[in-house]
């Protein structure tokens, strides 16, 4: 206990946070347990992330997507168990504005 509240100390007085000589740097924006956490507040950064990873599993699905041998019904059920749960995992927990919910729309590809 006596640690922790050195280093608060320490942090009110120099503005820094330093762990076994290391300083830690102050940042705006991290990434914790897949999402992306704003000082802020926002979720901008978050939205933007998940919108990412569902263009890159599109792009990974794309030879399966595009080939005309396989049916449409199967191309969907594809795009319904892979490329939309990795847009929308973890959406149920953010405080979404209509800018963000434009931004899912356009992305929804």
């Amino acid at each position: 206990m006596a640690k922790s509240r050195g280093v608060y100390l320490d942090y009110l007085i120099s503005g820094q946070v330093i762990i076994e000589e290391d300083v830690v740097t102050n940042t705006t924006k991290f990434k914790y347990l897949g999402s992306i956490i704003q000082s802020n507040g926002e979720i901008d950064g978050d939205v933007t992330h998940h919108i990412r990873v569902g263009w890159l599993k599109w792009r990974a699905a794309t030879e399966v997507l595009c080939d005309k041998k396989f049916p449409t019904k199967l191309k969907g059920n594809f795009y319904k168990v892979s490329i939309r749960p990795a847009l929308l995992y973890g959406s149920e927990l953010w405080l979404v504005k209509k800018i963000h919910e434009q931004k899912m729309e356009v992305a929804k590809i």
